[in-house]
């Protein structure tokens, strides 16, 4: 599964961190202030300043929570349709692996289409294969060669046209 998203976690943990930071300083001042006679006024400013705090570290961790029960509840739903469909998949990869032997596809080639069906981009198939990012563009370039594939697209789409339901224009041709 890719993360399309960055991770904000480190964002709002640092977030709620400094605003307990702040809620402790001004709740230590504020006893300090009250034991030495300040003025109401100057009391009341820094409790303003307190409920603040306080109430940013409740949205943070009330936003946290929900977004930690929508990924479980994503991740769930993900586990749920691959388990559904796990005979289907492996049918599918099998599939896959047929039409590419039939190709001739090297096994380095091979493993860059099925990267590439799955979205990676050229740099993050490089990473995954310890390879430049160079390397993994020349193999695509030949496994599109060697398929008569004009590129990304159509080789998601020559896997993929025939498990979808046609579509309207489909059913007029």
């Amino acid at each position: 599964m890719s993360d399309d998203l960055p991770d904000s976690r480190p964002v709002a943990g640092a977030v709620m961190t400094l605003f307990f930071v702040i809620a402790v300083l001004i709740g230590w001042d504020l006893i300090n202030d009250y034991m030495e006679g300040a003025s109401w006024s100057h009391l009341g400013i820094e409790l303003l300043i307190l409920c603040t705090a306080a109430t940013g570290i409740g949205f943070l961790w009330h936003r946290l929570a929900r977004t930690r029960q929508g990924l479980g509840e994503a991740v769930a739903e993900a586990e749920q349709w691959r388990s559904e469909n796990r005979q289907l998949l492996m049918g599918l990869g099998v599939a896959i692996q047929n039409q590419f032997s039939r190709w001739k596809l090297s096994k380095a080639e091979a493993e860059v289409g099925l990267l590439l069906l799955k979205g990676l981009s050229h740099k993050e198939i490089g990473h995954i294969r310890q390879t430049s990012e160079r390397t993994a563009r020349e193999q695509a370039r030949a496994l599109y060669r060697k398929s008569s594939l004009s590129g990304r697209s159509a080789l998601s789409s020559f896997f993929l046209e025939d498990l979808l339901p046609p579509s309207a224009l489909d059913v007029q041709k």
